[in-house]
Protein backbone atom coordinates (compact mmCIF):
# COMPACT_ATOMS: atom_id res chain seq x y z
CA UNK A 1 0.00 0.00 0.00
CA UNK A 2 2.96 2.23 1.01
CA UNK A 3 4.60 1.80 -2.66
CA UNK A 4 1.37 2.31 -4.51
CA UNK A 5 0.57 5.56 -2.26
CA UNK A 6 4.50 6.38 -3.13
CA UNK A 7 3.77 5.55 -7.36
CA UNK A 8 0.75 7.49 -7.38
CA UNK A 9 2.26 10.72 -5.85
CA UNK A 10 5.21 10.25 -7.76
CA UNK A 11 3.04 9.82 -11.27
CA UNK A 12 1.31 13.23 -9.93
CA UNK A 13 4.47 14.94 -9.74
CA UNK A 14 5.49 14.05 -13.04
CA UNK A 15 2.04 15.10 -14.55
CA UNK A 16 2.32 18.34 -13.34
CA UNK A 17 5.98 18.85 -13.74
CA UNK A 18 5.82 17.82 -17.56
CA UNK A 19 2.87 20.19 -17.83
CA UNK A 20 4.61 23.44 -17.85
CA UNK A 21 6.83 22.50 -20.38
CA UNK A 22 4.82 22.67 -23.47
CA UNK A 23 3.50 25.88 -22.92
CA UNK A 24 6.91 27.54 -22.24
CA UNK A 25 8.39 26.20 -25.05
CA UNK A 26 5.35 26.84 -27.37
CA UNK A 27 5.47 30.28 -25.98
CA UNK A 28 9.46 30.23 -26.74
CA UNK A 29 8.86 29.41 -30.27
CA UNK A 30 7.07 33.23 -31.03
CA UNK A 31 10.92 34.30 -31.02
CA UNK A 32 13.00 31.15 -31.97
CA UNK A 33 12.13 28.58 -33.99
CA UNK A 34 14.88 25.91 -34.14
CA UNK A 35 13.79 23.12 -35.42
CA UNK A 36 15.11 20.93 -32.41
CA UNK A 37 12.71 23.44 -30.63
CA UNK A 38 9.91 22.94 -32.49
CA UNK A 39 10.37 19.05 -32.25
CA UNK A 40 10.88 19.25 -28.62
CA UNK A 41 7.71 20.97 -28.24
CA UNK A 42 6.10 18.30 -30.33
CA UNK A 43 7.75 15.64 -28.21
CA UNK A 44 7.03 16.86 -24.82
CA UNK A 45 3.41 17.10 -25.75
CA UNK A 46 3.12 13.78 -26.80
CA UNK A 47 4.63 12.67 -23.38
CA UNK A 48 2.54 14.25 -21.85
CA UNK A 49 -0.60 12.85 -22.52
CA UNK A 50 0.95 9.43 -21.87
CA UNK A 51 2.26 10.59 -18.31
CA UNK A 52 -1.80 11.84 -18.18
CA UNK A 53 -3.20 8.41 -19.11
CA UNK A 54 -1.03 6.56 -17.12
CA UNK A 55 -1.30 8.62 -13.90
CA UNK A 56 -5.15 7.93 -14.46
CA UNK A 57 -4.88 4.20 -15.23
CA UNK A 58 -2.20 3.96 -12.01
CA UNK A 59 -5.08 5.33 -9.93
CA UNK A 60 -7.73 2.88 -10.91
CA UNK A 61 -5.85 -0.11 -10.85
CA UNK A 62 -4.93 0.69 -7.41
CA UNK A 63 -8.02 0.71 -5.57
CA UNK A 64 -9.27 -2.74 -3.97
CA UNK A 65 -11.43 -4.94 -5.25
CA UNK A 66 -10.01 -5.02 -9.04
CA UNK A 67 -9.90 -8.39 -10.56
CA UNK A 68 -6.44 -9.20 -12.52
CA UNK A 69 -7.81 -9.28 -15.69
CA UNK A 70 -9.47 -6.30 -15.87
CA UNK A 71 -6.52 -4.33 -14.31
CA UNK A 72 -3.74 -6.26 -17.18
CA UNK A 73 -6.18 -4.93 -19.75
CA UNK A 74 -5.89 -1.44 -18.35
CA UNK A 75 -2.20 -1.23 -17.60
CA UNK A 76 -1.78 -2.68 -21.39
CA UNK A 77 -3.84 -0.16 -22.62
CA UNK A 78 -1.99 2.87 -20.77
CA UNK A 79 1.24 1.28 -21.60
CA UNK A 80 0.78 0.82 -25.61
CA UNK A 81 -0.44 4.31 -25.09
CA UNK A 82 2.16 5.21 -23.57
CA UNK A 83 4.64 4.04 -26.55
CA UNK A 84 2.00 5.10 -29.40
CA UNK A 85 2.85 8.66 -28.27
CA UNK A 86 6.71 7.99 -28.29
CA UNK A 87 6.08 6.90 -31.72
CA UNK A 88 4.00 9.59 -32.67
CA UNK A 89 6.73 12.90 -30.81
CA UNK A 90 9.75 11.11 -32.83
CA UNK A 91 7.38 10.47 -36.21
CA UNK A 92 6.82 13.95 -36.08
CA UNK A 93 10.25 15.27 -35.08
CA UNK A 94 11.68 13.32 -37.78
CA UNK A 95 9.66 14.95 -40.25
CA UNK A 96 10.32 18.73 -38.66
CA UNK A 97 13.36 17.93 -38.87
CA UNK A 98 13.72 17.26 -42.81
CA UNK A 99 10.81 19.74 -43.61
CA UNK A 100 12.37 22.72 -41.74
CA UNK A 101 14.14 25.26 -44.06
CA UNK A 102 14.66 28.17 -41.61
CA UNK A 103 18.05 29.85 -41.18
CA UNK A 104 17.43 32.28 -38.55
CA UNK A 105 16.65 30.10 -35.57
CA UNK A 106 15.73 33.15 -33.29
CA UNK A 107 15.78 33.31 -29.87
CA UNK A 108 16.30 29.77 -28.18
CA UNK A 109 17.01 30.02 -24.80
CA UNK A 110 13.53 29.41 -22.98
CA UNK A 111 13.92 25.76 -25.23
CA UNK A 112 17.40 25.20 -23.59
CA UNK A 113 16.52 26.18 -19.99
CA UNK A 114 13.79 24.26 -20.10
CA UNK A 115 15.86 20.94 -21.58
CA UNK A 116 18.75 21.66 -19.02
CA UNK A 117 15.84 21.59 -15.84
CA UNK A 118 14.73 18.75 -17.65
CA UNK A 119 17.97 16.61 -17.77
CA UNK A 120 17.64 16.78 -14.08
CA UNK A 121 14.12 16.30 -12.79
CA UNK A 122 14.15 13.40 -15.66
CA UNK A 123 17.23 11.75 -13.88
CA UNK A 124 15.71 12.16 -10.48
CA UNK A 125 12.22 10.41 -12.08
CA UNK A 126 14.01 7.58 -13.71
CA UNK A 127 15.62 7.09 -10.40
CA UNK A 128 12.32 7.13 -8.96
CA UNK A 129 10.34 4.89 -10.93
CA UNK A 130 12.93 2.57 -11.21
CA UNK A 131 13.44 1.65 -7.43
CA UNK A 132 9.54 2.05 -7.23
CA UNK A 133 9.53 -1.05 -9.60
CA UNK A 134 12.06 -2.90 -7.92
CA UNK A 135 10.31 -2.45 -5.03
CA UNK A 136 7.02 -3.98 -6.11
CA UNK A 137 7.26 -4.97 -9.62
CA UNK A 138 4.06 -3.20 -11.71
CA UNK A 139 3.81 -2.65 -15.76
CA UNK A 140 3.15 0.94 -15.41
CA UNK A 141 6.12 2.22 -13.47
CA UNK A 142 7.78 -0.66 -15.56
CA UNK A 143 7.23 1.92 -18.60
CA UNK A 144 7.20 4.93 -16.70
CA UNK A 145 10.78 4.02 -15.83
CA UNK A 146 11.61 3.30 -19.83
CA UNK A 147 10.29 7.08 -20.91
CA UNK A 148 12.10 8.62 -18.19
CA UNK A 149 15.45 7.06 -19.04
CA UNK A 150 14.51 8.10 -23.05
CA UNK A 151 13.54 11.84 -21.57
CA UNK A 152 16.73 12.31 -19.63
CA UNK A 153 19.05 11.10 -22.53
CA UNK A 154 16.35 13.52 -24.92
CA UNK A 155 17.09 16.15 -22.65
CA UNK A 156 20.82 15.89 -22.91
CA UNK A 157 20.98 15.87 -27.04
CA UNK A 158 18.60 18.74 -26.76
CA UNK A 159 20.43 20.51 -24.79
CA UNK A 160 23.70 20.16 -26.47
CA UNK A 161 21.50 20.93 -29.76
CA UNK A 162 20.02 24.57 -28.46
CA UNK A 163 23.27 25.04 -26.81
CA UNK A 164 25.02 25.12 -30.21
CA UNK A 165 22.71 27.67 -31.64
CA UNK A 166 23.04 30.18 -29.09
CA UNK A 167 26.77 29.88 -28.89
CA UNK A 168 27.22 29.82 -32.52
CA UNK A 169 24.18 31.46 -33.97
CA UNK A 170 24.13 31.37 -37.99
CA UNK A 171 26.75 28.79 -38.26
CA UNK A 172 26.93 25.42 -40.53
CA UNK A 173 28.32 23.68 -36.55
CA UNK A 174 24.99 25.13 -34.74
CA UNK A 175 22.84 24.07 -37.56
CA UNK A 176 24.16 20.33 -38.39
CA UNK A 177 24.09 19.94 -34.37
CA UNK A 178 20.55 21.30 -34.34
CA UNK A 179 19.78 18.38 -37.29
CA UNK A 180 21.93 15.70 -35.65
CA UNK A 181 19.96 16.63 -32.51
CA UNK A 182 16.68 16.46 -33.69
CA UNK A 183 17.24 13.41 -35.94
CA UNK A 184 18.95 11.72 -33.07
CA UNK A 185 16.00 12.63 -30.39
CA UNK A 186 13.44 11.22 -33.40
CA UNK A 187 15.30 7.36 -33.71
CA UNK A 188 15.60 7.36 -30.12
CA UNK A 189 12.14 7.77 -28.79
CA UNK A 190 10.62 6.00 -31.68
CA UNK A 191 12.77 2.70 -30.70
CA UNK A 192 11.49 2.91 -27.34
CA UNK A 193 7.87 3.16 -28.07
CA UNK A 194 8.10 -0.06 -30.59
CA UNK A 195 9.61 -1.66 -27.82
CA UNK A 196 7.17 -0.68 -25.23
CA UNK A 197 3.93 -1.59 -27.77
CA UNK A 198 5.15 -5.10 -28.91
CA UNK A 199 6.44 -5.69 -25.06
CA UNK A 200 2.70 -5.27 -24.07
CA UNK A 201 0.60 -5.95 -26.86
CA UNK A 202 2.52 -9.78 -26.62
CA UNK A 203 1.30 -10.21 -23.20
Amino acid sequence: MKNKKSGTKTLLMSVLMSAPGPLIIGLGLIVGQSSTQIADFVRRTAELLGIIVAYAVYRITAREGMGNGQRERLERFSNIFVGAMMCLGGSLMLWLAFAANNTDKGNVIPGLVIALLGVVANTLFWLKYRKLNQAEPNAIMAVQTRLYRAKSLVDGCVTIALLSVTLFPGTDISYYLDFVGSVIVALYLIWCGIKTIRERASK
